[in-house]
């Protein structure tokens, strides 16, 4: 996940796509502390170089996704993390990708964000493609039409990558 976002380079070969591709969803991990959840938001908007009535949505859009009322005009630093993560899953839905880079984040939250998580899901998959790492079966289920199942040897180190296209025969691999 690190290598198609770009946040690692590969020891050899390249990650090469014409597809857009995000960064990982719901990472809170790049936010300037000092700064507003806005302000935060704002900055991101200007590295993808949304200006004008495009930033303007784009912050309203994650204001209103995130449901933190006047803390979204707080530094982060004074967010809790579910605060944090609120602002980070609706910035990344705020944008659009061909594919979005999703590790375990429906894991956060209360039931009824995740609820909200997976119905902005279901709408992106109507225009884009999700690339999830989860060891939820029922988000697998759900979400997906193919399984890649990732083996490692006693090292830690992959040894092997299984693709299934049927899902339920990927997700029976796994629990096995």
């Amino acid at each position: 996940m690190r290598l198609l976002a770009g946040v690692d380079a590969p020891d050899s070969g390249s990650v090469v796509t014409d597809k857009s591709i995000s960064w990982p969803v719901g990472q809170a991990g790049g936010f300037q502390t000092s700064m507003t959840g806005r302000d935060n938001v704002k900055f991101v908007c200007r590295v993808y170089g949304k200006t004008g009535s495009e930033m303007s949505r784009v912050i309203k859009y994650v204001e209103d996704f995130a449901e933190i009322g006047d803390w979204f005009y707080e530094p982060i630093r004074a967010y809790s993390s579910g605060m944090r993560a609120r602002i980070a899953f609706g910035l990344s839905m705020a944008f659009d990708f061909d594919y979005y880079l999703i590790d375990e984040v429906m894991s956060a939250g209360d039931a009824q964000f995740r609820l909200k998580c997976v119905e902005v899901f279901k709408e992106k998959l109507q225009h884009a493609n999700i690339l999830l790492t989860t060891h939820n079966m029922s988000e697998v289920e759900r979400l997906c039409d193919l399984v890649l199942l990732v083996k490692k040897d006693e090292s830690g180190k992959t040894s092997q990558i299984t693709a299934y296209e049927d899902v339920a025969e990927g997700i029976a691999a796994y629990k096995s």
